[in-house]
């Protein structure tokens, strides 16, 4: 087991009027060669969108989008029709397939802070796909929110002064939306996460009341 701890304030920043994007991996004008990918996870991006800002109309494919919203309301459409407002407390998926266009803006009279996270689909090609949906976080523990066929998203929002074990898995990526958690002898706070290469159930403590987002992930980037 090997664990590479990011921290938030290391993150690459961009953005546009009215947007600040954090980039945990390579992304858009930030390119670099040792910081593509960990497993099929291609992108970890901490969005904060003004009211009435967002991303024009822009295209995808070959990508599984996945939106966690933490404040505000963000709103999704796209060219197959689909879309709706996506809230705290709900999880937003939207597999690209062989092609599909989307917008995504704040229409909320507040700040919308979302993570947006990028896997690589188990198979190329396909008709595009849409679903939203509320998850609940109230047993504290590890909760599944996302399962696709080669990787799965939990979060947990514990109580505090609890631990939680982590799945066991080649791939392990731990984000820390808000609070502070404990992990293998480091101390992770909102924006930190953790790269763990053969995770084998490692347990994370948590302090006091925090969310954190974990993807469980079975195989590495494919190239072709």
């Amino acid at each position: 087991m090997a664990v590479d701890v990011r921290r938030g304030s290391e993150r690459l920043t961009g953005g546009s009027e009215g947007i600040v994007s954090r980039y945990a991996f390579s992304f858009g004008d930030h390119y670099d060669p040792r910081n593509i990918h960990f497993g099929p996870l291609i992108a970890v991006n901490e969005e904060c969108l003004e009211p009435g800002a967002g991303f024009g109309e822009h295209r995808h494919r070959d990508t599984e989008i996945v939106t966690w919203v933490v404040e505000g309301e963000l709103e999704h459409r796209d060219s197959a029709g689909r879309g709706g407002v996506v809230r705290p407390g709900m999880v937003q998926r939207m597999s690209a397939g062989g092609g599909v266009t989307h917008t995504e803006r704040n229409v909320g009279a507040s700040p919308v802070r979302f993570v947006q996270m990028w896997v690589q689909p188990d198979a190329f090609g396909g008709d595009p796909r849409y679903e939203q949906r509320v998850v609940d976080l109230g047993r504290g523990g590890l909760v599944t929110v996302l399962r696709l066929p080669h990787a799965t998203l939990r979060a947990a929002r514990p109580r505090g002064g609890e631990e939680v074990e982590l799945p066991s898995a080649p791939f392990v990526y731990l984000h820390v939306v808000r609070g502070s958690l404990r992990l293998d002898g480091h101390e992770l706070g909102p924006g930190d996460s953790a790269r763990i290469t053969d995770a084998a159930g490692e347990r994370v403590f948590v302090p006091e009341g925090a969310e954190f987002l974990v993807w469980e992930m079975r195989k590495d980037l494919s190239f072709g």
